[in-house]
């Protein structure tokens, strides 16, 4: 068994906005595990607001290699346990290693990840196109730019309303919003009343992550369905997540991976809670892997690869009808340059 990375820069179309950040190249990191004549491959991207850099993620593994390499695992759950503690404050470096495990695992079997997981690629749900913040006439220009039936629309500014007003004077599509923690409980309820009248579907985390009294106004209170992101990290959060939102929304890179990520889903599901898995501006490698599991959703947000003026890898092809496969086993995914 061989581990190895590389590290790559994503460049953006636009300047990507979001309520507490601005980018204009993403960098991410690709591992690579080999054994016996095959390879898999994982994906996870930088966060700022998270604190992951590249030189923490690959100083974590490091120190987790010679578990690795010494090859005493057999599936990609047993792996993803033997990584739980040292990995406990490094998620995103653990979902690279666990994506590229699921990835090598069923490319042994001869398998497509959904195969093996037993999932109708026919019941992907249709991926959102996601508008950064920006002034309102250049969110315009990034919407008209790609036709597409469903919009999620990053706000957490003073005018998200007329935003919203003059997105819908151009279009007929969905649209999603995403707050990213950005307002308070009144103003989500204010919001989600104007909201439901332009044809909005869900609002996602309007409040702080532990605004939890908030949450249960707003739970009770808006027009609105509301979906858990910030507040929905990890496989425990997603019980504390249940009376507070009606849905909550998986980043594989957050939880630590297809592992915990599937556990998550299944629990949701459980709940009686809808689920979604979105992505963090992934390359082809990262997005592949997400749509592979899209079949247990209800929404997905895995337009990543499509906010990249270029992109290191190739793998699924998502129009706004179907999400084609390569053919290939595992995730499908193989590097360009």
């Amino acid at each position: 068994m061989k581990l190895s990375y590389q590290v790559y820069d994503l460049p953006l179309r636009h300047t990507f906005t979001i309520a507490h950040q601005s980018r204009d190249i993403q960098d991410t990191l690709i591992v690579k595990l080999e054994d016996a004549g095959f390879y898999g491959l994982g994906e996870s991207t930088t966060n700022p607001f998270y604190g992951i850099t590249i030189p923490n993620m690959m100083l974590v593994l490091e120190e987790f290699r010679p578990i690795v390499e010494g090859g005493n695992w057999e599936s990609p759950e047993e792996l993803w346990a033997l990584g739980k503690e040292i990995f406990k404050n490094n998620p995103f470096a653990q979902c690279a290693l666990d994506m590229a495990a699921w990835d090598l695992f069923t490319k042994k079997k001869g398998l497509k990840l959904y195969e093996y997981l037993k999932l109708d690629p026919s019941a992907i749900p249709t991926t959102n196109f996601t508008v950064g913040i920006d002034t309102i006439e250049k969110m315009v220009q990034k919407m008209k730019e790609v036709d597409w039936p469903i919009y999620k629309i990053k706000l957490g500014t003073h005018e998200d309303l007329a935003i919203v007003k003059e997105l819908r004077k151009h279009t007929d599509a969905v649209f999603r919003i995403d707050a990213n923690c950005a307002w308070s409980a009144e103003e989500a309820i204010r919001n989600s009343e104007e909201l439901a009248k332009l044809g909005v579907e869900f609002m996602e985390q309007p409040l702080g992550k532990d605004d939890l009294e908030g949450m249960k106004e707003v739970f009770k209170y808006s027009k609105l369905p509301v979906m858990a992101d910030e507040s929905c990290i990890v496989e425990s959060d997603v019980k504390k997540c249940h009376g507070l939102f009606h849905a909550i929304n998986v980043k594989l890179v957050k939880a630590g991976g297809i592992t915990p990520g599937l556990r998550m889903i299944y629990e949701a599901k459980k709940l009686g809670m809808k689920t979604m898995v979105g992505c963090m501006t992934e390359s082809s490698v990262g997005i592949s892997a997400i749509a592979h599991i899209a079949p247990l959703l209800d929404y997905v947000d895995m337009d990543g690869a499509m906010l990249l003026s270029q992109d290191p890898a190739r793998g699924v092809e998502i129009t706004p009808e179907k999400v084609t496969f390569p053919d290939r086993p595992g995730i499908g995914a193989e590097l360009v340059d």
